[in-house]
């Protein structure tokens, strides 16, 4: 496996469990919402972030790879500094 892949894969992974958390957080600050429903967004998160996480190790060309990291960072900072 070349370098970029694992680097991308790992920036990528990190990045996603961050955002499947935040996910989970803004479920659990909605009004009424109850703990099956935090579980099940942190569910359907995880098992997103797996699938794009093998693409990118295994098949995604390196444009697409990087512009997904590019876009889980911003995302992430966003998300995370906007209050």
């Amino acid at each position: 496996m070349e370098t970029w892949r694992i680097i991308a894969t790992s920036l990528f992974g990190v990045g996603g469990l961050v955002m499947v958390l935040v996910a989970m957080a803004q479920v659990r600050d909605r009004k009424h919402s109850e703990r099956k429903e935090v579980v099940q967004a942190g569910l359907i998160g995880l098992v997103v972030v797996a699938v794009i996480t093998l693409s990118i190790a295994l098949w995604l060309p390196s444009v697409v790879a990087w512009a997904l990291v590019a876009a889980t960072a911003m995302a992430v900072l966003f998300l995370t500094m906007a209050d």
